[in-house]
């Protein structure tokens, strides 16, 4: 099997169809929600989990037997177009035939636990804010890509949202006030060496980038940025 291609998907706002009720099937359902997606699922049982999600109105229930045609109309209910379906039953001929549909629709499918009937994989992730890591192996063993996850969790801790969060900033207040192009990227690259995260960890962040945004601001020259910078790495601004 050739490699995947791996990408970000944008699903805030689309409709995704979920076919299958059980606890594999919520988790699925309430990673789409986390990301924005309307979400709607088609099972005759389904966890207590997803009727309070129905009862909430975070999803939309039909609690039906699969057959081609009922997911044919639920898939054109709406003048919103479905992007992607997920199979989730524990029938290995049903999500056959939900990936035949989806497929034959145009539509993003992912059959669970079998990556060679899915278009897409959905890996392990961990998210500090900005910041996403998608562990994937390619469908060979999900328990170890979680456990790969989990394990990077304990490296890449809550502060990186907050760091992620000022690289993000300072970013913009850089172009803004520096005009040459090669000069912030030169500083863009100095200061992925900053010791910022200590600064998070120890609490003294919020003055410490008070001051630098003062600096930018007042002298928003690459020298004087990248030395107050650099005090930062050797612990020497107080």
């Amino acid at each position: 099997m050739k490699h995947k291609y791996p990408i970000m998907l944008n699903v805030e706002g689309r409709r995704c169809l979920v076919v299958g009720g059980g606890s594999v099937a919520e988790r699925k359902i309430r990673s789409l929600l986390s990301v924005g997606a309307l979400v709607a699922v088609l099972s005759p049982e389904v966890t207590e989990g997803l009727v309070e999600m129905a009862c909430r109105g975070e999803v939309v229930l039909y609690r039906q037997t699969f057959s081609l045609n009922r997911m044919s109309e639920i898939l054109s209910v709406t003048t919103s177009p479905f992007m992607l379906v997920v199979a989730a039953t524990n029938v290995a001929e049903v999500n056959t035939q939900v990936y035949e549909a989806a497929i034959s629709q145009g539509l993003l499918v992912n059959v669970v636990d079998q990556p060679e009937l899915s278009s897409f994989i959905a890996p392990s992730v961990i998210r500090r804010g900005k910041l996403v890591i998608a562990v994937s192996t390619g469908g060979a063993s999900p328990s170890a890509a979680r456990k790969i996850a989990k394990e990077l969790e304990h490296t890449y801790g809550t502060e990186y949202e907050v760091y992620f969060d000022f690289l993000s900033e300072v970013r913009l207040k850089v172009q803004k006030q520096i005009a040459d192009k090669e000069t912030r990227q030169i500083l863009f690259r100095e200061m992925l060496e900053w010791d910022v995260l200590t600064r998070i960890r120890s609490s003294t962040f919020e003055l410490w980038k008070d001051e630098l945004y003062t600096l930018i601001d007042k002298e928003p020259g690459l020298s004087a940025i990248a030395a107050f910078g650099r005090q930062v790495q050797r612990g020497g601004v107080t």
